[in-house]
């Protein structure tokens, strides 16, 4: 299975429901598009236990590696995550990728804020 896209959907002013754009996390992670200000991610964990996302970092700086973001999502929170600066994060096309280290029981949404 390949890593999949997902798309970021635009909170208004009027409001978002987050419940109704999360989507299931592939085990091969997703990705979305980011335009480096004003991206989010929103992760959902029901597994049973701590989930480990983790945001790839494609850059370096003087030839050393930009350490990849790590975020521990305690079972049954639902934990916000970025902005991600286009800079440090975006892989080529503008996309960032996102990987867990378990699918299974573990939603996602992509969020830009107006």
């Amino acid at each position: 299975m390949a890593r999949i896209s997902i798309t970021a959907n635009t909170i208004t002013r009027t409001g978002l429901i987050l419940n109704d754009y999360l989507e299931g996390a592939n085990a091969d992670g997703v990705s979305f598009s980011n335009n480096g200000s004003n991206t989010h991610i929103a992760v959902k964990n029901t597994s049973g236990g701590t989930r480990t996302i983790t945001i790839q970092t494609p850059q370096t700086v003087a030839g050393l590696a930009v350490a990849e973001l790590s975020v521990t999502v305690a079972n049954g929170a639902t934990t916000l995550i970025g902005p991600f600066p286009a800079a440090t994060f975006n892989q080529a096309g503008g996309v960032v990728y996102v990987d867990f280290d378990s699918a299974t029981n573990v939603t996602i949404a992509a969020l830009k804020l107006t």
